[in-house]
């Protein structure tokens, strides 16, 4: 959370050097291409592994330090459609991101690149090498005429592509979900992002991207925590270009084949490498209202009461930092959010089968007069992050003053933050919450780059904030009643001001401003200069690590801000501090594409509505439908703005009753694509070519997507406007609605004319079997007890499939599962499965799609079906059955 006030300008505060750093490092490419390279000696192949060295080709070129003059090459292929090329210094130890922070993938000892699917091509003098796909011989990653720079401080990498690449991927951004390809910069350096600026480095690192073709879909993975600029840019003539330019560490790639039919081929083989999605609880999918400024107890209270009146489902209630003393993590102001009148809200939300969720920071205020527990147990541990000294706490300026930061890389430290869990969020006799949120966790700070009295600078940048209203009276109603590493040597590097500067947007460009200075030192001695980018998702994993330890067994819901390739196998995410603007309602689009569907961080959203600034009706109204089908659905803004909960105006409430029944009737369906991404990484979101590869009008297409692999939709980005032209593959589609088909020929546009402003066009895709609940609910205990119906939706050959997976909906393991699948074809539907979870509830109906005419029979598990049982809609060409069967079994449906 950056701050939301004219307080903006609160620098951050530490010893340290007062170099700084300039905006991105301009190269000349050509300048760069001149470079000497190195040649492959002593190559020795054996089996699944290629080894060489690559000795310096000539007169170095030294653009950003001496090059390397000798390295090592070893390249692996660890199954038939993953290649793994390391190139490293063999002299020196250098940085390469720790195995306990990101596991490495296992490879299949019996791997041949005479069975692969791509293959590693070399030429030893100058060296480069290429990898091709071996079915079409088509290279996907050439790094020919470019030849590598191995320095210090400066790694550079550069590619050949297509023209006009269709490039997808590269970390958080706010750009278009297919990659601009000209003079276009992506930049890898967590920072706090206040309204999250377009053509900017954000908050989450993945060095991941995907590149599609009608041939076929590939990705490319560099395994690497340290600043970094990729540049694409297009040649006139020469194709795209690709090229890596980085600060530190190794050059670690992982190529994945992909397929040359299915684009979500390349998601699984990612997850292989990065871990596939944590599972999260069935409540989570919920709505959940959050602000920051609600100002006491009463507030939240008020809120709570409000949903309910208004007839709008609440979930989980939300508390941002305003609950804190002093803004300090871990306590309660006593006036404002006394522990006993917030125990009754949290106990208000279970009893009512709903849920609450605190605000967690990073930074621990530094209060050294032995009256703040989380710091003396702290200090007490040494599990402080060390200034450059290695000796003292580094020291920084956040929301309570001044702080000191966890080193996650210490030992100590998850013990440390299991026990701060322990006793804040205890049950007995503290907070009992249901999730948790982390903020400010890359980690950001206030500083303005240099400081060098962190006391002097959090007086006089007035931190802690005081409070601006009167507290409540006390008895006011409410409710109406890790492991070592080697020692890497930066002695002789400049890890403030290196010689190459990535293009970082923080403050002054400095890699130290508003965050951890660079040589702050881990306990295992590795710095910040390296590990900067592994903040936010080390402090995820203790976190979560912390949660499980207070609810054993149980999934825990995690959102963070700041996130590393891989952070999805834990947590979820929210894309930041937004604005209350129709372009970033449209920019959040292409942010949960990318999360969900190329990161694999399914568990993602925006602040629905907007966070800084104000929104208005209609723009509210818009993102309330449009946030119903974000995979984690949250209103959230800052104190500086105007109350935006959707029961303060009518036409948001009915534009949220509106979408969030959609949502719900579709919540088992997205659970089960939930469990599908995590048993074997197949994406939740699908963008539309995922589904149609072929179909180049789909490539750039990013304001509509598919929830699920099912669901399209086709939501409203623009103000003042109540009409969307929506884009319909050569496919049949289905209104959610009225459940008639639409289909253009080949493909097409198609006008929606009257979106009015509480609707959103959703369609459903032709070939599923949708499980749907009847109707929908307030909470998710309450639509667990509700009905399923069936929805099958041929595709233009007559058949259709889908699937449901249901458990418990909290248990990490759950003891018993219930596995349906659902098959359709010449006009009979198969359900068949195992039903160890008991659904508790009927299929109340079926319903056929498509259908030609009447029936002449409706038959259910052979039987024919009464006629008063049977309704068809020769307008939209919908059978209806229905059967208030219980859901423990299969059974066939069909008709003649």
């Amino acid at each position: 959370m950056f701050l939301r006030t004219l307080r903006a300008a609160l620098p951050y505060v530490v010893l340290g050097h007062l170099a700084l750093l300039s905006s991105a490092t301009v190269t000349d490419p050509a300048a760069l291409d001149a470079c000497p390279g190195y040649k492959a000696k002593n190559v020795f192949t054996f089996g699944p592994k290629l080894t060489a060295d690559l000795v310096l080709a000539g007169k170095a070129c030294n653009v950003f330090g001496n090059d390397l003059e000798k390295l090592k090459l070893e390249v692996t292929y660890e199954n038939k459609e993953r290649i793994h090329v390391k190139i490293t210094n063999p002299a020196d130890a250098r940085y390469e991101v720790p195995e306990a922070v990101f596991p490495r993938p296992h490879a299949d000892i019996l791997a041949s690149p005479h069975s692969a699917a791509i293959r590693f091509n070399y030429t030893a003098s100058p060296f480069s090498f290429s990898i091709y796909r071996v079915s079409t011989h088509e290279v996907l990653f050439s790094t020919a005429s470019h030849p590598i720079i191995f320095e210090p401080q400066y790694l550079r990498v550069k590619t050949n592509l297509p023209a006009e690449a269709n490039i997808y991927g590269l970390g958080e951004h706010t750009d278009s979900f297919r990659l601009p390809t000209h003079n276009y910069t992506r930049t890898m350096w967590s920072r706090d992002a206040y309204g999250v600026p377009q053509g900017s480095n954000l908050y989450g690192n993945h060095p991941i991207y995907y590149e599609h073709r009608t041939t076929g879909t590939h990705g490319v993975f560099l395994l690497n925590s340290n600043g970094m600029d990729i540049k694409i840019n297009d040649t006139e003539g020469l194709g795209t270009t690709l090229e890596y330019n980085v600060i530190g560490g190794v050059l670690d790639f992982y190529f994945l084949a992909g397929s040359e039919s299915d684009p979500t081929e390349v998601a699984r083989q990612y997850a292989d490498v990065a871990g596939t999605p944590a599972e999260v609880p069935y409540w989570s999918f919920g709505f959940h209202q959050c602000r920051f400024g609600y100002q006491n107890f009463v507030d939240v209270a008020g809120v709570i009461a409000n949903y309910s009146a208004a007839g709008i489902p609440l979930e989980t209630m939300w508390t941002d930092i305003d609950y804190m003393y002093k803004r300090r993590v871990f306590t309660l102001d006593p006036d404002y959010f006394p522990l006993d009148r917030m125990r009754e809200i949290v106990d208000y939300l279970h009893k009512h089968n709903q849920h609450f969720i605190l605000m967690t920071d990073p930074a621990v205020a530094y209060v050294n007069d032995g009256t703040y527990g989380p710091f003396d147990r702290g200090i007490k541990d040494d599990i402080f992050l060390k200034a450059a000294n290695g000796s003292s706490p580094f020291l920084g300026a956040v929301w309570p003053g001044v702080t000191v930061f966890p080193d996650w890389f210490n030992k100590k430290t998850q013990d440390y933050w299991n026990n701060e869990f322990k006793l804040f969020y205890n049950p007995e006799t503290g907070l009992d919450i249901d999730g948790v949120w982390i903020d400010m966790n890359e980690p950001a700070s206030f500083c303005n780059y240099p400081c060098t009295d962190p006391f002097a600078q959090a007086e006089e940048q007035i931190l802690p904030p005081p409070r601006t209203t009167l507290p409540p009276a006390h008895d006011s109603p409410i409710f109406g009643g890790s492991a070592l590493q080697k020692r890497v040597d930066h002695s002789h590097d400049d890890v403030q001001n290196p010689p190459y500067a990535i293009a970082n947007s923080a403050g002054t460009g400095a890699l130290s401003d508003k965050t951890a200075y660079t040589d702050a030192v881990h306990a295992n001695g590795l710095i910040e200069y390296d590990t900067h980018n592994l903040y936010g998702t080390m402090m995820s994993t203790a976190t979560r690590d912390a949660m499980v330890s207070r609810r054993p067994g149980e999934r825990p819901l995690i959102i963070t801000r700041s996130t590393f390739a891989g952070a999805g196998s834990r947590v979820g995410k929210w894309l930041g501090d937004n604005l209350s603007e129709w372009a970033q309602l449209r920019q959040s689009l292409s942010g949960i594409l990318g999360m969900a569907g190329v990161y694999h961080i399914p568990m993602v959203g925006a602040d629905i509505c907007g966070f800084g600034a104000n929104t208005t009706e209609t723009l509210c109204a818009r993102w309330a439908m449009v946030g119903a089908f974000y995979p984690f659905m949250r209103n959230h803004n800052g104190d500086t703005s105007i109350s935006q909960e959707f029961y303060r105006w009518p036409t948001v409430a009915q534009a949220a009753r509106n979408a969030l029944d959609i949502r719900y009737r579709l919540l088992d369906y997205i659970y089960t694509a939930f469990h599908t991404a995590h048993t074997s990484g197949t994406p939740v979101l699908h963008p539309l070519w995922y589904q149609f590869p072929k179909d180049a009008n789909t490539f750039a297409i990013d304001t509509q997507f598919l929830f699920g692999d099912s669901i399209l939709v086709s939501p409203v980005v623009e103000e003042n406007v109540t009409s969307v032209r929506a884009y319909y593959p050569d496919a049949p589609f289905y209104d959610f609605h009225t459940l008639a088909k639409t289909h253009v020929e080949g493909g097409g546009f198609i006008e929606h004319t009257d979106v009015n402003f509480t609707s959103i066009p959703v369609s459903i895709r032709g070939g599923v079997v949708l499980p749907l609940r009847e109707k929908g609910a307030l909470t998710t205990a309450e639509l667990r007890k509700t009905d399923f119906e069936l929805v099958v939706a041929p595709a233009v050959d007559g058949t259709a499939s889908g699937s449901l997976y249901l458990d418990d909906g909290i248990s990490i393991t759950p003891k018993t599962q219930t596995n349906v699948a659902f098959a359709y074809k010449k006009q009979k539907l198969t359900v068949k499965g195992t039903f160890g979870h008991a659904t508790g509830v009927d299929v109340a109906r079926v319903r056929f799609l498509d259908v030609a005419s009447a029936p002449k029979s409706v038959k259910f598990n052979g039987k024919t079906v009464a006629k008063n049982a049977i309704a068809f809609d020769a307008a939209s060409r919908v059978l209806d059955v229905a059967l208030k069967t219980p859901f423990n079994s299969g059974f066939t449906a069909e008709f003649s």
